[in-house]
């Protein structure tokens, strides 16, 4: 299960914060976290998409290629962003269920990603996440379903 912080000052009810505002909160949530050690920037953040990219280099297998590992941690990092402003302040995103399906492995480059709102729900947000290489081709086709449960404190 993933935890990821709700963003502060949206709500469920509220309007989704601007984009500037929501891109902001993620950028901030990423610092010291294993998205930051993978090198994944999130270029936009909203409830329903979120679209990053991550490089190749450093995120590969033994025969050189992106792991698929990679892409799932990506996939998993763009829908749970976009879960967590779905969410509001009162809330969090939790992974529940990931699954994936790998096309074809990058030697090298930048992956870009895009989750796409597939369900925005009271308790449960499922997200369809793309993941192409630089020539837009098709790396790996991912779903993600996250659990919104009531903010712990702390």
């Amino acid at each position: 299960m993933t935890d990821t912080p709700a963003a502060a000052g949206t709500s469920a009810a509220a309007p989704a914060p601007s984009a500037p505002d929501a891109l902001g909160q993620v950028r901030a949530s990423l610092a010291g976290t294993l998205m930051e050690r993978m090198g994944i920037e999130i270029l936009e953040a909203g409830p329903e998409r979120v679209v990053g990219t991550m490089p190749v280099a450093g995120n590969t297998q033994p025969y050189g290629l992106l792991h698929g590992g990679a892409s799932v941690v990506l996939a998993e990092t763009l829908g749970s962003f976009g879960a967590m402003l779905h969410a509001g302040p009162d809330r969090q995103a939790v992974g529940v269920e990931v699954g994936a399906s790998h096309h074809r492995g990058p030697r090298d480059g930048v992956v870009t990603g895009t989750a796409t709102a597939v369900h925005l729900g009271a308790t449960t947000a499922t997200y369809e996440v793309v993941v192409e290489d630089s020539r837009s081709k098709r790396v790996c086709t991912a779903r993600l379903t996250c659990l919104l449960i009531a903010r712990r404190g702390g």
